[in-house]
């Protein structure tokens, strides 16, 4: 019988679990080197499950941004919530980002809900998972010990790191320990390949990021943008149609701006991030729909990767 030979590759699915805005996209983003997933202020800015692909040494690693977890009102953030825990729990590697300088500032020692209920639901799961303490940038030292000594007591963890995502302090040993317990064998992806995501969507995820970073309030979450065409061009170009979807006609007016003013500077933004994104020329088109009832479609899950709960 023929023994397979010991390449030495490694290759494993890490999931990236936390609540909204603790920094799991940013993450994402320095661990593959490229943009891969949307980043705002805003919390809840990630609908699905995200796959960014990075290589360190020997070890090919698919880190899977999930969702942030919190507590579910609306169909939406429960599809949202179950492709968190899918992810997961799916994973070989677990890691759960923490706002260190939030969980500091509790005066009262006690959790926020969000990362309580993580908490319970990873002791009702079992296993253990890493725990990255994040925004250490923001957070005084004596404090971020106090943290490590907290959460060392819960026993839910098996490493504890200090990082910020936004920095890149602590990353790297971070990524050393990941490349070298994610579990040995072949590589699955292609070396250059950084995103597990149809570049229809990723463009329609850029698209959302503006418009997360131009408006205020609860309307982001009130929009979804749907790529409706793409063409290629025989001079290497590309024509890119999209469709912002709003539920309510004066929603549509906040999303235009004045005279389209606003409209025209949200494309602009994301037609600059896509030709850096792609290397080319690209002729994007926005275009604003209301459809008051877009949240339960089910081909706007089926397009985010969700489960459709009816």
């Amino acid at each position: 019988m023929e023994v397979e030979k010991d390449t030495g590759l490694r290759f494993g699915f890490v999931a990236l679990i936390g609540a909204p805005n603790a920094g799991k996209s940013t993450l994402l983003n320095a661990l593959v080197g490229s943009k891969v997933s949307i980043v705002s202020p805003k919390v809840q800015t990630t609908r699905a499950r995200v796959l960014g692909i990075g290589i360190h040494g020997g070890s090919q690693i698919a880190y899977i941004d999930t969702p942030g977890i919190f507590a579910p009102k609306r169909r939406l953030e429960r599809a949202m919530v179950r492709a968190a825990w899918a992810g997961a729990s799916d994973a070989d590697l677990r890691v759960l980002l923490i706002d260190a300088a939030r969980a500091a500032a509790r005066k009262d020692g006690r959790e926020d809900d969000d990362v309580a209920l993580i908490l319970e639901g990873m002791r009702e799961a079992g296993g253990k998972a890493i725990l990255l303490l994040n925004k250490i940038d923001k957070i005084k030292p004596q404090a971020l010990l106090a943290l490590v000594e907290r959460y060392n007591e819960t026993g839910l963890f098996e490493e504890i790191f200090m990082i910020s995502a936004l920095t890149g302090d602590g990353v790297s040993d971070m990524r050393d320990y990941l490349a070298a317990h994610v579990p040995a064998g072949p590589w699955h992806y292609p070396e250059d390949q950084v995103a597990d995501m149809p570049m229809r969507l990723l463009a329609s995820e850029i698209t959302r990021e503006k418009l997360f970073l131009q408006l205020h309030e609860e309307l982001p979450y009130a929009l979804t943008v749907e790529t409706e065409d793409w063409q290629e061009r025989k001079d290497g170009s590309a024509r890119i149609a999209q469709v912002i979807y709003v539920r309510r006609e004066n929603q549509k007016a906040i999303v235009l701006g004045r005279g389209g003013a606003r409209i025209k500077e949200i494309g602009a933004a994301s037609r600059k991030e896509l030709e850096t994104l792609l290397d080319r020329r690209i002729h994007l088109f926005l275009f604003v729909k209301v459809r008051e009832n877009w949240v339960d479609d089910p081909a706007r899950y089926r397009e985010m990767g969700l489960d459709f709960e009816t």
